[in-house]
């Protein structure tokens, strides 16, 4: 049984339970943010798929939380499946977390084991490994504020070391086919572009943006690819893209965009961040 314990708590994150639930509550709050705390109200519209960023809570917590927010009034999932870039290049091309723990300072998560064997048996290209887990923080960053949300879930996180166009859809089909009759929240974690002056950094996001909110994958790729957009998670997009357009999902919505310029002041040379939510089938 694995247990992953933390690697950017009291760097990304808060380490302690108490400043961490109060840097969430910030991000909610803060100007950029939503501008207020999430309800505890469940309903009965289908959970969604959203792209959110995993950067240092002062810099993406505030665009991450309209992701969060935008699950009141659906169904509460019982599983998230996140899919994220392998920053650190170990392991193997795409690895899911076969089973145990992953903690947090709020908490332990466990994984569901029985979805990720399924994920890695309809597809040969998804391993079960948790050495590719080791030192990967774009899944991490996720976890606390899915645990202020939604309270307790299971986890299925995955890495893509490899993010070319066809692995990501194939990881997509897999996931779609692995995930059709559950209650399953996807998660696709990337940031966008990266060191970039401000007004680089958003006219190149947009392009992108505009791609993801057709589904257009092929175009996605297209455009990531000729104008060198710095997206570290674009095969995580792209499986998620595809997998909910296999589950009925005809667009996507931006809910919001920033920079880290727009936190900190400085426009020089930032990292794009934005949450974006697709309505799968029978919205």
């Amino acid at each position: 049984m694995g247990i992953r314990r933390p690697i950017v708590a009291g760097s990304f994150y808060a380490s302690t339970q108490k400043l961490l639930r109060e840097q969430i509550k910030e991000a909610f709050l803060h100007p950029i943010g939503p501008g207020r705390l999430p309800r505890d109200v469940w309903g009965d519209k289908r959970i969604p798929a959203l792209i959110c960023p995993h950067a240092g809570y002062m810099y993406s917590g505030p665009v991450a939380a309209h992701s969060y927010i935008s699950l009141e009034g659906r169904k509460k999932p019982k599983v998230v499946l996140i899919v994220g870039p392998n920053h650190s290049g170990i392991g193997s091309e795409v690895s899911v977390y076969p089973e145990g723990e992953w903690f947090t300072p709020l908490g332990s998560v466990p994984i569901d084991s029985e979805l990720a064997k399924i994920l890695s048996k309809n597809s040969d290209l998804i391993s079960l490994d948790e050495y590719s887990h080791d030192e990967e923080h774009s899944l991490e960053v996720q976890l606390p504020f899915l645990q202020y949300v939604l309270g307790s879930f299971r986890l299925v996180p995955i890495v893509m070391l490899n993010q070319d166009k066809d692995v990501a859809e194939e990881v997509g089909r897999a996931i779609a086919e692995s995930v059709s009759e559950r209650d399953v929240l996807l998660i696709a974690s990337s940031d966008f572009t990266h060191y970039e002056p401000d007004a680089v950094a958003k006219k190149k996001d947009m392009m992108a943006i505009d791609r993801i909110s057709a589904l257009d994958v092929e175009g996605f790729y297209d455009v990531i690819f000729r104008h060198k957009i710095t997206a570290c998670g674009y095969g995580p997009i792209a499986a998620i893209m595809t997998a909910s357009k296999i589950l009925g999902a005809k667009n996507a919505n931006l809910l919001k965009y920033a920079t880290s310029g727009d936190v900190t002041g400085d426009r020089s040379a930032v990292v794009g961040y934005a949450s974006i939510l697709i309505e799968l089938e029978g919205q």
